[in-house]
């Protein structure tokens, strides 16, 4: 006879079932709630992160600084003018020599885009100047057409522009203040909290920490390998402008999807006009080559290896960071799933049982089955 099911073992399955459901559903409206909460004072949260952000790159040399028994606010100081030194000097290193050959570049720019209406001109596309012609008073009237949405998009370009070097500049503050200040948190965030709090929150606080300095050090480790090997096939191309090209990845580099595009683009065009079609397709090749091996197989294994994340779980993180929140979230999507993980990690280590406890559990289970 075929075994039933038990009416008293159904209805504590299903009451379990439902309590489970209940507590999942108002973890997720919590998680909303917080994260409606950080949206709202975005414009306070995103400084914030960008100043965590340099203070994990900079802080190393600020501890060295202390340890020789520099005063706090005169090493962060020092450190905060280096930085702003070295920003200075990276973008001189770029504009300068894009400058000095601003005209000749011009003059390719030009010579290209003849040769792109030369060959349209000629089989199979058979292109006359009067199609193009026509084609640009076309392009004309409805630039004029939309006059008024353009200047929307100028200003707000404009207000984007003000918003980032607003947020550049307190981002700055905050990362001389996290120098002067920053070993001094956690005593004062234990003296405020109560109870287990106390313990518990710094030290998550710390390893998440030490987190996002790993983060930014793959990051960086990531920028330098994508700058030396594309600067080395730009520079066997005989591409001009290699060094400030490589310059130019190694910064994009910190910004997921957008920045790789960004930076390949300007090296592929420099290579159409100085050098021709042939070599930008070459350059083209290595830029992808590059950027395919530094997204599957350098990144993830250097920030796995750095965060204690398995490279799926940066892959999928990157992701789903770029589909919910485009450029900033595909930004911030690894280091957040870091910060999870620690969150995570310390609660399993929490709610895990001692090993003695365990023991101790098991033997008394087994002395009152044998009892």
């Amino acid at each position: 006879m075929p075994p039933t099911l038990s009416s008293a073992k159904t209805r504590v399955a299903l009451r379990q079932s439902a309590r489970v459901s209940l507590e999942l559903l108002l973890v997720l409206l919590m998680t909303t709630v917080v994260l409606w909460g950080l949206g709202q004072m975005w414009s306070v949260v995103w400084p914030l992160v960008v100043g965590l952000l340099l203070t994990t790159l900079t802080w190393p040399l600020a501890r060295v600084l202390r340890g020789l028994g520099w005063p706090p606010a005169l090493a962060a100081s020092a450190v905060t003018v280096l930085f702003l030194l070295v920003v200075t000097g990276i973008v001189a290193l770029i504009a300068v020599p894009v400058a000095s050959q601003s005209g000749e570049l011009t003059d390719r720019v030009t010579e290209g885009i003849q040769q792109v209406r030369e060959w349209a001109s000629g089989p199979p596309l058979n292109i006359s100047d009067a199609q193009i012609t026509k084609a640009t008073d076309t392009a004309a009237d409805r630039l004029q057409s939309s006059a008024g949405s353009l200047v929307t998009t100028i200003v707000t370009g404009v207000s984007t522009v003000i918003d980032g070097v607003v947020t550049a500049v307190l981002a700055l503050f905050l990362m001389f203040f996290f120098l002067k200040d920053g070993p001094r948190f956690l005593p004062w965030l234990t003296r405020q909290l109560p109870g287990r709090l106390a313990t518990d929150i710094p030290v998550v606080a710390a390893r998440g920490w030490d987190t996002l300095g790993a983060f930014v050090r793959s990051q960086a480790l990531v920028g330098l390998l994508d700058a030396v090997f594309i600067g080395l096939g730009l520079w066997a191309l005989g591409v001009p402008l290699v060094l400030p090209l490589a310059v130019l990845t190694f910064i994009c580099a910190f910004v997921p999807i957008v920045g790789a595009l960004f930076a390949g683009g300007v090296a592929v065009l420099i290579a159409l006009v100085s050098n021709g079609s042939t070599d930008a397709l070459i350059a083209l090749a290595i830029i992808v080559v590059v950027q395919q091996l530094e997204g599957n197989v350098f990144q993830p294994m250097i920030q796995s290896r750095g965060l204690g994340l398995h490279a799926a779980v940066i892959l999928l993180a990157v992701t789903l960071g770029s589909s919910l929140a485009g450029i900033v979230g595909s930004l911030l999507a690894v280091p957040v799933a870091a910060l999870i993980a620690v969150v995570w990690n310390y609660l399993r280590e929490q709610l895990s049982h001692p090993p003695e406890e365990l023991e101790n559990n098991e033997q008394h289970a087994g002395g009152a089955v044998v009892s």
